[in-house]
C-alpha cells in the first residue's frame, strides 16, 4: 500500500498530550507526513480559535475542521469558507426533549466565533472566557449557531444521550467530544466525516488514501471512512470495540508512532 495521501487527526485525547500540547515527536512525525507529500488535516469539535495556535505549535497549515464537521477553517487567512448552522426550530425541539429529560441542563451555543451561555450552563473553559456572553435563553438568540452544548454536572455524557429521544435524534446530529457531561448537537447530516470527506474530494483523494486518528464517539464515523482508521489506547469504550485499528496512548505519542511507520 502507498503511503496515506491525507492525515486526518482528532486533537484532544489524540494528538495533544494531556496537557494540550504538541510533543516534539509528534510534531517531527507530521513533519514527516508533509515532507512525504501528506496533508494534514486536523478534525476536531474545537471551534477556530481554538486550533490556529495549536497548528502552529505542530506546522500545520491549510484546512481544519472544526465544530465536529460544521465549519470548516482556513489557517491560513483566519478564514471560516464553510458554515453549516443548527436549524433554530431543531434546537428548540431538542432544547425542550434534554431538559424535560434532564431536570437542571444547560445551554449554550458555538457561533464559531465565540459561545454564547445561558446561567444555567456552569462549564467553562479557562482560555476560552473571552468568547463567552452571558444570555437569558441562547434560542431567543438571533445569531446563527453551528452547536447547541448541553451540560449537566449530574450526569456522564453517555446518560445525556440516552436520554434524548429518538425523535429529536431525527432532528440533529448529537454526539460527545470528551468524558463530562456535555452533549454537542449539530444540524443532520453535519459529522467529521461528512466534512472531511468533502476535503478529500476537493484534493482528489479517495477515503482508501485517508489515515485518521481519534479517541471518542464524534470521531467514529472519521475512522470508519478513512482507509486506515486508528482508535487511540485511551480512547472511549464505543470507539475501541468498533475499530480494530490501535495505536498507543496519546500521552505516548500514539499518533506519532504510526506515522513513523507509515512515512520513515
Amino acid at each position: 500500500m502507498n503511503s496515506p495521501r491525507i492525515v486526518a487527526t482528532d486533537l484532544d485525547g489524540t494528538l495533544l498530550t494531556s496537557d494540550r500540547t504538541v510533543s516534539p515527536r509528534t510534531r517531527d512525525a507530521l513533519r514527516l507526513a508533509r515532507a512525504a507529500g501528506a496533508v494534514i488535516v486536523f478534525v476536531t469539535a474545537r471551534p477556530p480559535r481554538a486550533v490556529r495556535e495549536i497548528a502552529e505549535q505542530a506546522g500545520v497549515t491549510g484546512t481544519a475542521i472544526c465544530s465536529n464537521g460544521a465549519i470548516v477553517y482556513d489557517l491560513d487567512t483566519d478564514e471560516i469558507i464553510e458554515s453549516l448552522p443548527l436549524d433554530p426550530g431543531a434546537a428548540r425541539r431538542a432544547a425542550r426533549a434534554l431538559a424535560e429529560a434532564l431536570p437542571g441542563v444547560g445551554l449554550a451555543v458555538e457561533t464559531g466565533r465565540g459561545v454564547l451561555a445561558e446561567a444555567a450552563y456552569t462549564r467553562r473553559v479557562p482560555e476560552d472566557m473571552p468568547f463567552y456572553r452571558e444570555v437569558v435563553s441562547v434560542l431567543e438568540e438571533a445569531e446563527p449557531f453551528v452547536k447547541l452544548l448541553a451540560h449537566s454536572p449530574a450526569h456522564t455524557a453517555d446518560e445525556m444521550i440516552a436520554a434524548v429521544p429518538a425523535t429529536v435524534k431525527g432532528l440533529a446530529e448529537i454526539t460527545q467530544s470528551g468524558d463530562g457531561g456535555l452533549v454537542e448537537i449539530s444540524a443532520p447530516g453535519v459529522t467529521k466525516a461528512a466534512a472531511l470527506d468533502r476535503v478529500c474530494r476537493a484534493h482528489g483523494v479517495p477515503a482508501g488514501e485517508v489515515v485518521a486518528f481519534g479517541d471518542m464517539p464524534n470521531d467514529l464515523a472519521v475512522l470508519t471512512y478513512a482507509g486506515l482508521g486508528y482508535a487511540m489506547a485511551n480512547a472511549h469504550e464505543t470507539v475501541l470495540a468498533s475499530v480494530p485499528r490501535r495505536t498507543l496512548s496519546n500521552d505516548e505519542h500514539g499518533v506519532a508512532a504510526v506515522l513513523e511507520r507509515l512515512y520513515g
